[in-house]
């Protein structure tokens, strides 16, 4: 698919024309220099053709911002892959050193470019776009990425320059794994080792990620998208409007997910903010996998696996049947196991058993260890079934549903664990009025 690249000096409104093509708030946008850091893939279609679009951070020199650095190699990496790009300048401040020093770097780049005046919100100042001229970079087209003025105009003059064959290469029933943790614990550098490149910006600096970045990852026989999500503070330590959005954004992420893999920090061991997020992950009933990153960096035994292993497990109780992986981010240790166990945690979430099966192992155990009596009365299942829901959902029909202890359930969910592998997976179990 054709990709087009948004690049420019910062607050130029890239991200708010970028979320105008792709339709919805997918970019933070916020009047702070530098909101954007990472690249932002989404897609938009006009007159029936579909092509893909990359949102930029702001290219600064000499700027007070820290990921200065990151966000220009950032920006060279979209404009390598960038099949037309869009050059966004701003009418009201006109030319700047930024501006020029942008054009420079196009010029070289020998890529097609299209000149972009943004905030052009009235007809006056169209009149005041014409100094753009003077960058070399061809006509400037005018447009209002707050109010949509001028870009039908500009989506037209984008098909001209794209190449004829624009078709979908989005696969839309493929697995979508997303990483989520708190802030730090090496989410980003996990995915620049899975993908084998500088795909997201990676600091020392707690809160680097902002926006859900997610790529496709098709190596080793797997295909799969791999969501990066921003690192998510408890609400009393979310001070920002911009850490607000992002964590949204990660939690949206979440939703849209099929498994999680929840990345801890070996350092700091479990805290109760972790067991919040996997709360998340299992109210939502996604798939999850636990990976202990930094692992390098504390001294260990024989033991030591086993000893987390356990101490997870009781902290995560009663949902503790999961995947625990012990990874080092840094020295890409183990990190194939963690994509492998992910799809091998959505495979059980899509895990389809036939009823007769069913039946024919869990009544068995029903006759040898009933429910409880209840207040005299005798409980009797004589049917179960898996429900036909995109997670494992079974549903057991008995005489009297409401005398069915919380007890009873627990037990029946470990014994189908037990026979099949649902690792990972959250049971969701009812009983009905047969």
């Amino acid at each position: 698919m054709s990709l087009v690249a948004i690049v420019g000096r910062p607050n130029v409104g890239k991200s708010t024309f970028f979320n105008r093509l792709v339709g919805n708030r997918q970019a933070i946008v916020d009047q702070t220099a530098g909101t954007t850091r990472d690249r932002h893939y989404g897609k938009t279609d006009w007159n029936g053709k579909e092509f893909s679009i990359i949102d930029t951070g702001g290219y600064a020199i000499n700027s007070d911002d820290c990921f200065e650095q990151q966000i220009r190699e950032q920006v060279h990496i979209a404009i390598q892959e960038a099949d037309l790009i869009l050059f966004m300048v701003e009418v009201n401040t006109g030319i700047t050193d930024l501006d020029s020093a942008m054009a420079d770097v196009l010029r070289r780049s020998k890529k097609p470019v299209i000149l972009v005046c943004n905030k052009v919100d009235n007809y006056d100042l169209i009149y005041s776009s014409n100094e753009f001229y003077s960058l070399g970079l061809g006509d400037p087209f005018c447009i209002s990425s707050m109010s949509g003025s001028g870009t039908g105009d500009l989506m037209d003059e984008i098909l001209k320059r794209l190449p004829e064959d624009c078709s979908s290469d989005e696969d839309l029933s493929l697995p979508r794994i997303t990483i989520v943790g708190r802030p730090n614990v090496g989410k980003s550098s996990m995915t620049n080792a899975l993908l084998g490149e500088q795909r997201n910006i990676v600091t020392p600096v707690a809160g680097t990620t902002r926006d859900s970045i997610h790529t496709r990852y098709s190596k080793f026989g797997m295909d799969f998208y791999l969501v990066d999500t921003a690192g998510m503070r408890k609400k009393s330590k979310t001070m920002e409007n911009l850490e607000f959005y992002s964590v949204m954004r990660s939690i949206r992420a979440i939703e849209a997910s099929d498994v999680c893999i929840l990345m801890l920090d070996a350092t700091q061991g479990l805290e109760s903010q972790d067991k919040n997020i996997h709360n998340l992950i299992v109210k939502n009933h996604k798939g999850v996998v636990i990976v202990v990153n930094k692992w390098d960096l504390i001294e260990k035994d024989n033991n030591t696996a086993k000893e987390w292993t356990e101490f997870l497990q009781s902290k995560l109780a009663p949902f503790s049947d999961i995947p625990i992986i012990f990874t080092s981010a840094l020295n890409k240790q183990r990190i194939l196991e963690v994509l492998k166990t992910a799809l091998r945690v959505y495979e059980s979430r899509n895990r389809r058993i036939p009823t007769s099966e069913f039946n024919d192992f869990v009544l068995p155990i029903i006759e040898q260890t009933p429910p409880p009596t209840t207040k005299g009365k005798y409980i009797r299942i004589k049917y179960a079934m898996q429900l036909p829901t995109p997670t494992p959902q079974f549903v057991f029909f008995t005489n009297l549903p409401q005398y069915v202890r919380e007890s009873y359930r627990r037990f029946l969910e470990n014994e189908i664990r037990k026979n099949w592998d649902f690792s990972g997976v959250p049971i969701q179990i009812y009983f009905r009025q047969k």
